[in-house]
């Protein structure tokens, strides 16, 4: 198992009025990527930020942006966030009418390309499209809203698309990142890692607490553990 293990913090759980400074902050309280949630109020019930504010929070952002499109249809957008600044882009395949052409835009715009899938979403949609990704993204909640509770069975579909990638790189030569995202805590971090993922999404659990360092070092105390 690869143990680069990565802390994406949600932006959609900063202070809004203060985003570059949110950004900043969490940063040097060492993130390593920052994961920004675009809701269309289409594909989700809810409405957040546009390439606008990826690409004026760029230079706030010493890491990777990690956008993830919650939006149907989706080329145009991924468009409009490689322009912005995004180094990883990833969406979901039930928004898109061809999965592998919107993959190719995102490599094409010279960025990292990942598919997301919902809970209810099967994994075997990422069998033909391996060779395109860099990235799985395995919601642990139903899209939307920040704040929800991560859903158990999550674990079980973890390891199984970790069997399926670790198949791939075994033949390939090539790792696909796993990241996780929904109700992500000091708690439960180890047992998601345990189970195949490496990067992980956390929102509230980090931006809801005074001190983001603390709770940072505290995922990576818990991550140690596996290493």
């Amino acid at each position: 198992m690869n143990h680069n293990f990565r802390i994406a913090p949600s932006i959609l759980s900063a202070d809004f009025a203060r985003l570059g400074e949110e950004v900043t902050k969490v940063i040097e309280a060492g993130a390593d990527l920052i994961h920004f949630d675009v809701m269309d109020n289409h594909y989700v019930p809810n409405l957040t930020f546009g390439p606008m504010v990826c690409a004026a929070l760029k230079p706030y952002a010493t890491v990777p942006i990690d956008v993830h499109l919650m939006v149907e249809p989706v080329d145009d957008l991924i468009q409009a966030f490689a322009k912005a600044g995004a180094s990883i882009i990833t969406f979901h395949p039930e928004a898109s009418r061809h999965i592998d052409r919107s993959l190719s835009l995102i490599k094409d715009a010279g960025c990292q390309a990942g598919l997301v899938l919902n809970p209810a979403t099967p994994a075997y949609v990422l069998e033909n499209v391996l060779d395109r990704l860099d990235m799985v993204l395995l919601m642990s909640v139903n899209p939307g809203f920040g704040g929800q509770s991560f859903i158990p069975h999550t674990l079980e579909k973890i390891r199984q698309v970790r069997a399926m990638l670790d198949r791939y790189e075994a033949q390939s030569g090539r790792h696909i990142a796993i990241e996780v995202d929904g109700g992500i805590k000091t708690d439960n971090i180890a047992a998601v890692a345990a189970a195949g993922a490496d990067t992980f999404v956390a929102g509230s659990a980090i931006f809801g607490k005074p001190d983001y360092k603390t709770v940072i070092t505290e995922m990576r105390g818990q991550l140690a553990h596996l290493g």
